[in-house]
């Protein structure tokens, strides 16, 4: 096997002299060395020649690849395999041409410094990314170490912890970690106004306020959560739904017929780097997936304005499909169907007559399991209350390439 010919590098505010030695070789020898303004400022004693990133960063792994057979280094911070670089280049590079050498990260920094457990700690970026992302991880008592993309984050995150009832939340920016200028900022997220250095780490202990409703990360949130028209897929079912479905990291969920987004909201806040492309043919519908995605901190949640089947073609192949509407019009599940990797789930609920007879003979014909799920709810009568239930859903869940039928 060849020897690795590219060497990432995480350096730290001490510069060179935190590097290992076989790290202070390799920087030193360097021909070529890639990195950001700080870091060519870390090892600013070195006389190879300097690349700063460019962007798009696709255009980097071209220049990445025509220095093959020279001595090359790219410089990052911490550890290069952390919310880094080095991920996005593997996708790239095989991993058996890159030699890698972390150093502390910028989140072990953090950790020491608030006197915070590492491991009871969730870790998140917002830098280069849709900072609403963050909001399904508050939560009472929760931890976050929060990577950002500039001094205006804290002051972003603030907003979002008070819109979702967390303004006594304690705030602290740590910022130049390691270094002879760190400095730290503390404050409430309710009344913090101020800007922070651009590099840097936010460290946050979620507060509820008296009161507030907290969201859980499981299926099921308040139909309340939700801004919709009515045509919402209903908590106790919604619930059901997600349990069918079996949300998991970095899948794929197609939601046909989305209606206000809930279905595909709850799959991405459920499991990490999971995604979803939400199909709905109704405009102000799409519009109110659009807030709902950013109100509960999906702003990557991807809307489809069209009518499936035509609307599905084209797509990539999702890892589950959930047909919550449109599913007695020709070819739409034959179409998401067809597209379904090998293994994944589908999921499809119906109201009507017309809709439950087409599930019982697709049901007949590919197996997978048929429940149908009654749920009420108690409303005011005169002076006393009772159940009013809701219409029932009849669920039909099967997986691609199962070989049991009902």
């Amino acid at each position: 096997m060849s020897r690795p010919w590219l060497s990432i590098i995480g350096i730290g505010e001490d510069g060179m002299d935190g590097l290992s030695a076989e790290a202070r070789s390799l920087v030193e020898k360097a021909e070529i060395i890639i990195g950001g303004d700080r870091h060519h400022k870390l090892a600013d004693n070195v006389t190879a020649r300097r690349v700063a990133w460019p962007s798009p960063f696709d255009a980097m792994i071209d220049e990445i690849r025509r220095h093959k057979g020279r001595r090359i280094v790219i410089l990052v911070t911490g550890d290069p395999l952390w919310y880094s670089v080095g991920a996005r280049i593997l996708k790239s590079i095989p991993a058996a041409q890159v030699q890698f050498f972390p150093q502390l990260s910028a989140f072990q920094w953090a950790a020491c410094r608030m006197g915070w457990s590492l491991a009871d700690v969730e870790t998140v970026t917002v830098h280069g990314r849709a900072a609403e992302q963050i909001i399904p991880h508050f939560a009472p008592g929760v931890r976050l170490l929060v990577l950002t993309r500039d001094g205006d984050s804290p002051k972003e995150v603030a907003a979002f912890l008070k819109r979702r009832g967390f303004s006594q939340s304690p705030m602290s920016v740590l910022a130049s970690l390691g270094g002879p200028k760190e400095k730290r900022i503390d404050g409430i997220a309710a009344n913090w106004r101020r800007k922070a250095p651009d590099f840097h780490v936010l460290a946050i202990e979620c507060v509820a306020d008296a009161g507030v409703e907290a969201f859980s990360r499981t299926g099921g949130l308040p139909d309340s959560a939700f801004e919709h028209d009515g045509q919402l897929t209903k908590r106790a079912v919604r619930a059901a739904t997600l349990s069918a479905l079996q949300p998991y990291p970095d899948a794929l969920l197609w939601d046909v017929g989305a209606g206000c987004g809930s279905v595909s909201i709850e799959w991405m806040r459920a499991a990490r780097g999971a995604s979803a492309i939400a199909i709905e043919p109704d405009v102000a519908r799409c519009e109110m997936i659009n807030k709902n995605r950013l109100t509960l901190g999906v702003p990557k949640l991807q809307i489809v304005s069209g009518e499936a089947p035509e609307a599905l073609r084209g797509l990539p192949a999702p890892d589950a499909v959930f047909i919550g509407g449109g599913l007695s019009k020709k070819d739409v599940f034959e179409t998401a169907w067809r597209a379904l990797r090998p293994g994944g789930r589908l999921a499809a609920n119906a109201v009507t007559l017309e809709s439950e007879a087409r599930l019982v003979v697709l049901a007949g014909k590919h197996g997978g399991t048929l429940e149908r799920i009654a749920a009420s709810e108690a409303v005011p009568v005169g002076r006393y209350r009772a159940m009013k239930p809701h219409m029932t859903v009849t669920q039909w869940t099967v997986i691609k390439g199962a070989v049991t039928k009902p």
